[in-house]
């Protein structure tokens, strides 16, 4: 970046368990003059007992609480609501950031199996409380082969939230619940950046679709990265938000 010029103000969103301390290792890595907002989504952190919880609720959150123009970038969970409030806020999202993220899922029955999953995941969450949860999830074959030190921050703040806002979020915000944005990708303007890791197969053929459909999207593929690149490769989201 030049010296003397302001760096824009980037709005990031956090993935599902998470909050927007999970973007510390990021905006460490920023510029010091960088205007960054990371809320706490609904169901989340601060945000947990925010209702109701669903996809037009967090975008309009987003957009109150977003300057009038942003880069905005998000990661998982956080990339499917940054899609969304790029559709409904075209003229003030400068560019877009997408992390590990999908446009969701287009097979209708696919689809209602996957909230049927989240419906038993929620159910299992509320029975057996957040702590037992925060394991199994961090647990998941999505997140193996992180670091000690990513498996220790991610858990860590998988605990800032609680069961009911969690189990919320399942209800609202998974991928099952999720009308699929596929078709309204090329509505978007603005460049976009379309990153996932190398050792996230599954997400790193997402990304290129995405890049793909954008028509106007970069993709990279993170070298020796998994699915939390905001936490195993920060440097890799900050040299994209450019």
């Amino acid at each position: 970046m030049m010296p003397g010029i302001v760096p824009e103000p980037t709005v990031l969103l956090h993935g599902f368990t998470q909050t927007a301390r999970s973007w510390d290792r990021v905006r460490r890595c920023l510029p010091m003059r960088a205007e960054v907002f990371a809320p706490d989504l609904r169901g989340h952190g601060a945000a947990s007992a925010a209702r109701p919880v669903g996809f037009a609720e967090v975008v309009a959150d987003t957009a109150a609480q977003a300057p009038p123009r942003f880069t905005l970038c998000g990661y998982s969970m956080g990339g499917r609501i940054a899609l969304q409030t790029a559709l409904a806020h075209p003229g003030r999202v400068t560019r877009l950031v997408l992390v590990s993220t999908t446009a969701g899922i287009e097979d209708p029955e696919e689809r209602q199996a996957r909230r049927a999953a989240d419906e038993r995941l929620a159910d299992q969450l509320e029975r057996e409380g957040l702590e037992a949860f925060a394991e199994r999830w961090g647990a998941q074959p999505l997140f193996a082969g992180q670091p000690a030190d990513v498996a220790a921050e991610a858990h860590a703040d998988r605990l800032r939230n609680d069961a009911a806002g969690l189990a919320a979020a399942l209800r609202g915000l998974g991928t099952g619940a999720m009308a699929p944005l596929w078709d309204r990708l090329p509505e978007l303007p603005m460049p976009a950046t379309v990153l996932a890791g190398e050792r996230d197969a599954k997400f790193l053929a997402i990304a290129r679709r995405l890049a793909a459909t954008l028509g106007h999207a970069d993709v990279a593929a993170v070298p020796g990265a998994g699915h939390a690149l905001h936490l195993e490769a920060p440097d890799a989201i900050v040299s994209a938000l450019g």
